[in-house]
């Protein structure tokens, strides 16, 4: 540590011994505030519009972190910061007496609590005037140089909290997730949709391509997966006689971190009896476009050099139609896998031995389409061997009836019209195994037999939808990385020495 830090801690230490030897308590239980910084500067000003000076006058209690100091012998000027705003302060020495000794001992950083009235400065800031001054919290670390504006991407990420001071633009972020989240669960909950909640450790990763995280149940003596989707569950209510569920929470999937994937992600499944996945479709687009609404009070959202316009209908797009004319690969001219992989190493593309037919048709619609759809669009009916999951589509062999979502060239949603014949079924999941075994490849869906014996009890017609909610809040806040949507992004973990130990 620069001995430049471990000055700036030894100061603060000997700060907090003196206020604990003047019987100061640093750290109290308890401060009662009367509100927050944002509602009594507009109360105040709404007292003043009304020519109301026994209400603008009266005293509250303010609370939050010190995030600027000006101190000018006899009187100091403090800037107080909570979660709605922040608030100018006054202390002065003939007002306070020898309170105001207190202010040898704070520092940027610290946590203050301020009974006062709330005054116009002769520059007229709103400011309460401090008549008791409380710390309620000392702060043993310096912020960061140049804490307004922090901008070091791993600093932000790694210690979201200092993001969360440093940066006024991170907390509306997050606050409008949380406002997204409400708006999902108020939909669906209109619908009448049924919220529940489904294991998260369990005995079979399926419902999804992806590799899963592994564990061990010491009581069981078993091992268990972290889960990779909620649908194979969820489908088993369906088939137990709920007509209407959904789930919103958390899935992991061992896969790489990148602007548009975290380890863990918030995932919303819903499944509908006696729907389909064109009845998914006029849902989805209806959705979000009322949460945008909601949360925006428009239909048209900026996302990077893009306005987005989630007003309904969406384009629909039949992926084989799109894939040709954009990659000149129409995909039934290249039945099996080797054709397939030739075909797509001739386009520049990676096509090694362990890609299957499935994931090299994955790579040309990653490569060739997604880029380009940039407006809400569905992309419709995908080729089997892609979706273990979904029903055949009538009049069409090789395919099932499949959407994909996508706004500003990333996917936002999956559906199917859900796969209900337990004998096919079975079938699609040997061949996941099959593929599993011959290109060696972990991500491919698994055979469940608990879902296949609960299948053959009969499952009405359903649609089910998967929407990645991290996306879709990335999308509506304009937000260029997952990352800067979770609050807690994984990240690799850091070797702390003693002497990064915070003093005290």
């Amino acid at each position: 540590m620069p001995d430049r830090e471990e000055g700036l801690l030894a100061n603060r230490k000997d700060k907090l011994d003196r206020l604990r030897q003047r019987g100061i308590d640093p750290y109290p239980p308890r401060f009662s505030r009367s509100c927050d910084n944002a509602t009594a500067i507009a109360n105040f000003q709404a007292a003043e519009e009304a020519q109301d000076p026994e209400s603008a006058t009266q005293e509250l209690s303010l609370a939050g972190r010190v995030i600027s100091m000006r101190v000018m012998g006899r009187a100091a000027f403090l800037d107080l910061q909570d979660s709605s705003g922040t608030i100018q302060t006054m202390l002065r020495q003939n007002v306070l007496g020898e309170a105001y000794d207190l202010i040898k001992d704070l520092d940027v950083g610290d946590h203050l609590g301020i009974t006062g009235p709330l005054i116009r400065t002769r520059t007229g800031q709103v400011t309460i005037e401090a008549h008791q001054v409380t710390l309620t919290a000392k702060g043993m670390r310096p912020l960061p140089e140049k804490f307004h504006g922090l901008r070091d991407v791993e600093t932000r990420y790694r210690q979201r909290y200092l993001d969360l001071i440093a940066n006024p633009d991170v907390m509306p972020v997050f606050a409008r997730r949380s406002q997204i989240i409400g708006s999902v669960r108020n939909f669906l909950n209109q619908r009448g949709f049924l919220e529940v909640e489904t294991p998260i450790l369990v005995p079979v990763a399926g419902g999804a391509h992806a590799r899963p995280f592994i564990t061990h149940h010491n009581a069981l003596d078993q091992d268990l997966y972290l889960r990779i989707a909620t649908e194979l569950y969820l489908k088993r209510l369906i088939i137990g006689g709920f007509d209407k569920v959904y789930e919103l929470g958390r899935v992991f999937r061992n896969e790489g971190i990148d602007q548009d994937h975290n380890p863990e992600f918030t995932l919303l499944e819903s499944y509908e009896a006696y729907a389909d996945y064109n009845d998914v479709m006029e849902m989805v687009e209806t959705m979000v476009s009322n949460i945008t609404q909601e949360v925006w009070g428009t239909q048209e959202v900026a996302y990077g050099d893009h306005v987005i316009d989630y007003t309904p209908p969406w384009r629909r797009l039949q992926l084989r139609e799109e894939l040709a004319g954009r990659s000149g690969i129409d995909i039934d001219d290249f039945p099996d896998d080797a054709s397939l992989s030739q075909r797509v190493a001739e386009l520049g593309l990676d096509a090694g031995p362990r890609d299957s037919r499935a994931r090299l048709i994955d790579k040309l619609i990653s490569t060739f389409v997604e880029p380009n759809l940039i407006q809400p669009t569905f992309l419709l009916d995908y080729p089997e061997i892609m979706s273990p999951l979904a029903k055949g589509k009538p009049g069409t062999p090789g395919y099932v009836e499949r959407f994909e979502a996508f706004a500003a060239g990333m996917e936002i949603a999956n559906s199917y019209t859900e796969l209900n014949d337990p004998a096919v079924q079975r079938e699609r999941f040997d061949l996941q195994e099959e593929i599993r075994r011959q290109y060696q490849d972990e991500e491919v869906d698994r055979k469940d037999e608990d879902f296949l014996l609960a299948l053959e009890y009969g499952m009405p017609p359903t649609g089910g939808l998967g929407m990645g909610i991290d996306r879709l809040v990335m999308l509506l806040s304009s937000q260029p990385s997952i990352r800067d949507v979770v609050l807690f992004p994984q990240m690799r973990t850091l070797q702390h020495t003693p002497a990064e130990q915070t003093p005290g």
